[in-house]
């Protein structure tokens, strides 16, 4: 399988601007720009898509994970913040909140470090992942 986007950027980096295009076409010209990026302008950010993708991801990822173990989620959420520092990705910390019938908090934490070590974006990043989990 293969996913693509593309990305179009016109002019000089701080004074540029962009758009992003997934071949899904959830996102189709969606603007960035270094005030997206940088500051608080309107548009998205690469961050921001790595952040939803690491969310995205992670939170499947514990769906199967519990799966096998023989849990159905009732609903797991997971917000993802990325932090670029210095010109690099360093971290991505993922706080998830799930309701799992029948799961105690041990099994609940393991399946989780399961899914935070093994979802594709995870093992993508390199950076620091750090991860609180929560039973609802």
């Amino acid at each position: 399988m293969k996913r693509n986007a593309t990305a179009v950027w016109n002019g000089s980096g701080k004074e540029g601007n962009g758009n992003l295009s997934t071949q899904s076409t959830t996102l189709d010209n969606a603007q960035y720009s270094y005030k997206s990026r940088f500051e608080e302008g309107v548009g998205t950010n690469p961050e921001e898509l790595i952040a939803a993708a690491h969310a995205g991801c992670f939170s499947m990822k514990l769906s199967f994970v519990l799966g096998a173990a023989g849990f159905t989620p009732e609903k797991i959420e997971t917000r993802c913040e990325i932090t670029l520092d210095s010109g690099a990705v360093t971290t991505s910390d993922i706080v998830v909140i799930a309701s799992v019938p029948g799961i105690n908090a041990e099994q609940f934490a393991a399946c989780a470090e399961d899914a935070k070590a093994n979802c594709p974006i995870s093992k993508l990043l390199n950076c620091n992942i750090t991860l609180h989990a929560t039973l609802a």
